[in-house]
C-alpha cells in the first residue's frame, strides 16, 4: 500500500476542512504549470501545493521589501512605485527588472518634488 507523502498532510485541514492551508487557488497554479510547455502533461497533486507555498513566500518577501521602501519615503500606503523600487534594488529580483521600467517623464508629486514614475512594462 502506498504511504502518504511528506506534503499529503497539507491537503487536509485548513479553514474549510477541504481546501487545506494554502491560500492560492491550486487549480489556477496547475493550469499555469500546464501552460509552461508542451512537455508538461502530468502534474502530481503535491506539486501545486509546493508552488502555492513558494508563491506565498515570494509575495511575502517582495511585500516586506516594498514596505521598507514605503517607510523610507515616509509613506503610509504601499504603491506600485515602492514595489518597483524594491525589485530594482534587490539582486534576487533581477528576473523582474524588465517588467518595471522607469518612465522618461517626471511627474510632480504633492510635495512639489520631481519623481520619476515607474510604469509596469506590458507584454502583448
Amino acid at each position: 500500500m502506498r504511504q502518504p507523502g511528506v506534503y499529503s498532510g497539507m491537503l487536509s485541514g485548513g479553514i474549510s476542512g477541504k481546501t487545506g492551508p494554502h491560500s492560492l487557488p491550486l487549480a489556477r497554479i496547475k493550469k499555469i504549470m500546464k501552460k509552461s510547455g508542451d512537455d508538461v502533461k502530468m502534474i502530481s497533486g503535491e506539486a501545486p501545493i509546493l508552488f502555492s507555498k513558494a508563491c506565498e513566500l515570494f509575495i511575502e518577501e517582495i511585500t516586506v521589501r516594498s514596505w521598507m521602501k514605503t517607510l523610507q519615503g515616509k509613506g503610509r500606503t504601499l504603491h506600485k512605485e515602492d514595489v518597483a523600487s524594491a525589485v530594482i534594488e534587490t539582486d534576487i529580483f533581477d528576473f523582474l527588472v524588465d517588467t518595471v521600467v522607469p518612465d522618461q517623464s517626471s511627474a510632480k508629486s504633492s510635495d512639489g518634488e520631481n519623481h520619476k514614475r515607474i510604469i509596469p512594462k506590458t507584454t502583448s
